[in-house]
This record gives structure tokens, C-alpha cells and sequence, in this order.
């Protein structure tokens, strides 16, 4: 155990935290994601939930201050009736680490081909649909 680093984040994870660079991007994946297929390097975060985790990586990776594209969230399938209330949750979160961001939202199709782009992808155990999150990686100031 280290001081200071929530146990939710696995040695795997913080060095891939550490290991990238400002730009980069991390999925963190809800359980419904095609997350193995993609191709990115996949971290298993089986039976977290999404927003804990996203807490404990922004408590430890500042968001890409040059492009307001640095929280991105799928955006919903036209016609599909459901209504994402984790996305009230990420904004309370947002609210307390990175008080100027704003979700970005991306068509479904676009996400996928984004996500194929990314560094790392976190397959959680979060059930909520729509909970799939696109972090981009700043610089600590």
C-alpha cells in the first residue's frame, strides 16, 4: 500500500497512469463495453464501479487543460429511451476535481473508433449503461 493512492487502483493501473503522456487517453468501460476487441491494452477492474474509480484517477491525473474534448461520454443512441443518471454522478465528480470541465458528448460509432486509439481501457463492473468515460491525460502544473 502506498500513502495516498486509493486502493481501487490497481499497481497495473497506476503505472499505466504514470507510464502515459499528456495527451493520451484512458476509456474507463462500463460492462457492457466491447472492451477486449479493440485492440488498446485492457486492465481488468472487474466489480468496480465506474464512479469510484473515476474519483481516485482524477485525485491523481489532471485532465488536458488545451482541449475541452478531455471527458468525453457516449452519447445516446437516437430512439433508445434510457436516461443516463450516471452521468449526474460524473458531473458531481467533475464538479470537485476539474471544476471547469464539461462532458463532451460521442456518437456511439465514433466513440468505438476513439476508444480503438487509446492507451489503456479499464473493464469495470459497471452495470449503468451509457457509464463508458474517455479520460485525456494533462500536465500536473
Amino acid at each position: 500500500m502506498l500513502r495516498g493512492i486509493s486502493p481501487l487502483i490497481s499497481p497495473q493501473l497506476l503505472k499505466i497512469l504514470s507510464e502515459m503522456g499528456h495527451g493520451d487517453e484512458i476509456v474507463l468501460a462500463d460492462a457492457h463495453f466491447p472492451a477486449m476487441g479493440l485492440g488498446p491494452q485492457v486492465v481488468r477492474a472487474d466489480g468496480l464501479d465506474i464512479p469510484r474509480l473515476l474519483e481516485a484517477i482524477l485525485a491523481l491525473m489532471p485532465l488536458d487543460q488545451y482541449d475541452p474534448d478531455h471527458f468525453a461520454l457516449m452519447e445516446v443512441v437516437p430512439g433508445d429511451p434510457v436516461v443516463p443518471v450516471i452521468w449526474d454522478t460524473y458531473r458531481e465528480i467533475l464538479q470537485k476535481a476539474e471544476p471547469e470541465t464539461e462532458p463532451q458528448f460521442v456518437e456511439r460509432f465514433a466513440y468505438y473508433e476513439r476508444a480503438k486509439k487509446a492507451y489503456c481501457i479499464v473493464a469495470t463492473g459497471e452495470v449503468a449503461q451509457y457509464a463508458n468515460v474517455i479520460l485525456k491525460k494533462g500536465v500536473v502544473k
